[in-house]
C-alpha cells in the first residue's frame, strides 16, 4: 500500500512539473474600437507610459494600452509607417515617406518639431540607444537616413544593396536590417555607417518583419513567403526556419517566457517557443481577422497588440480594399 502511495505521489508530482513547463495559451483578452480613418502600419509600443504610437496614413495616433482610448495625435505626416522613440531625448520621429522625410516629435507634447530630409520610400525607424542615433529603412532607395536624436541634425545616408523593409539593435554597435529583395540580412555598423557583412535567408524569401534576442545572439526575420528564419548574428548565419502564417509584417520576441510571435495577414498569429537558441517550436495558432499583420510588443507587461478593421470592396485601379470608417480596432493578446 505504502507503494502504491509512492508511485501515485510520483505521477501526481511528474503531471504537476509537466503542467508547469506547459505555457498557457494566448487569447485576445479585450477589443477596443479606436476608429478614424485611413490604413495603418507599424504598431510601436512605449513600454515606460503603456502607451502606443500607430501610424495611420496621415498622422500618428496615440493610444492608452489599458484604456484604449486615443491620447492625442502626431499630425501633418505624408505617408505614415514607422515611429521610434529616443530615451533620453525627449524626442520622436515618424516616417513621411510621400515627401521622403522623417518627422521629429515632442514625445510629451506630440507637438512636431522639424521636418528631416531623408530617402524615397521611408519605412521602418528605430532608435540606437549606444550611438543616440534613429536610422530609417528606406525601401525603393536601398538606403538608411541617420540622424542624430537629439539635435535632429542629419547624418548621412546609408547604401544598403537591397531593400530594407524593418531593423533592429543589438545595443553593441550593431544594427541588422531585412533586405526583402534580395532574401538577405545586411549587418550595419553604427560607428562608421557602413554595411559591413551580409548573408542570405533563404529558404525565407521577403524577410520584412524582424525581433532580436540578444542574450542568445538570435535575430528572427519574418517572410512573406510562410516561415520565420532565425539566425545567429554573431556567426551570421542562418540556423533554421519555422512555419508560420502568409503575409507576416511584424514580428515581436519576449524574453521572459522565449517566446517568439509573428501577426500574419492571412489570419493567423504564430507563437513560436524557443526551446533552446538552435531549437524551435509552433507553440500556438490563434485565429485574428483577416489582414491583422501589424503587432506590437510590451516587454513590460508581456501583452500583445494587434490592429484590425473591416474593410469595403476595392476601388478600381487600387489593389486595397478601404477601412470602412468606424471599425479600426485594437486586439490586446495575453496569457
Amino acid at each position: 500500500m505504502m507503494m502504491r502511495y509512492r508511485v501515485l505521489a510520483f505521477l501526481l508530482a511528474s503531471v504537476t512539473a509537466v503542467c508547469a513547463q506547459t505555457p498557457s495559451s494566448y487569447h485576445i483578452a479585450n477589443k477596443s474600437v479606436v476608429g478614424g480613418n485611413g490604413s495603418w502600419d507599424y504598431v510601436i509600443p512605449d513600454p515606460p507610459s503603456h502607451r502606443l504610437f500607430i501610424a495611420r496614413e496621415d498622422r500618428l495616433m496615440v493610444v492608452d494600452e489599458n484604456s484604449g482610448k486615443l491620447i492625442g495625435e502626431v499630425p501633418d505626416i505624408h505617408g505614415a509607417h514607422g515611429t521610434a522613440i529616443a530615451y533620453g531625448t525627449g524626442h520622436g520621429f515618424a516616417t513621411s515617406s510621400q515627401d521622403r522625410s522623417i518627422v521629429m516629435f515632442d514625445a510629451t507634447t506630440l507637438k512636431v518639431l522639424s521636418r528631416i530630409p531623408a530617402a524615397e520610400d521611408a519605412d521602418g525607424i528605430i532608435f540606437d540607444k549606444p550611438s543616440g542615433h534613429v536610422f530609417s529603412m528606406n525601401g525603393d532607395a536601398n538606403s538608411s537616413t541617420v540622424v542624430d536624436a537629439r539635435t535632429g541634425k542629419l547624418i548621412t545616408n546609408i547604401p544598403l544593396g537591397g531593400k530594407p523593409e524593418y531593423a533592429v539593435s543589438t545595443g553593441d554597435g550593431k544594427i541588422y536590417a531585412n533586405l526583402a529583395d534580395k532574401d538577405e540580412i545586411a549587418e550595419i555598423d553604427t560607428r562608421s555607417n557602413s554595411v559591413v557583412r551580409r548573408w542570405p535567408t533563404a529558404p525565407c524569401k521577403q524577410p520584412v518583419a524582424m525581433a532580436v534576442d540578444t542574450i542568445h545572439h538570435r535575430l528572427f526575420s519574418g517572410c512573406r513567403s510562410g516561415v520565420m528564419a532565425i539566425s545567429d548574428y554573431q556567426a551570421g548565419k542562418l540556423i533554421t526556419t519555422v512555419p508560420i502564417g502568409k503575409g507576416v509584417d511584424s514580428a515581436a520576441y519576449d524574453p521572459a517566457v522565449a517566446n517568439l510571435f509573428a501577426a500574419n495577414a492571412d489570419g493567423t498569429f504564430t507563437v513560436i517557443h524557443q526551446d533552446g537558441p538552435d531549437q524551435y517550436h509552433v507553440l500556438q495558432t490563434l485565429d485574428t481577422p483577416i489582414g491583422s499583420r501589424s503587432m506590437g510588443l510590451d516587454p513590460t507587461t508581456h501583452r500583445l497588440f494587434v490592429v484590425s478593421a473591416e474593410f469595403g470592396p476595392a476601388t478600381a485601379g487600387s489593389r486595397r480594399r478601404p477601412v470602412l470608417p468606424g471599425t479600426f480596432t485594437i486586439l490586446t493578446i495575453e496569457r
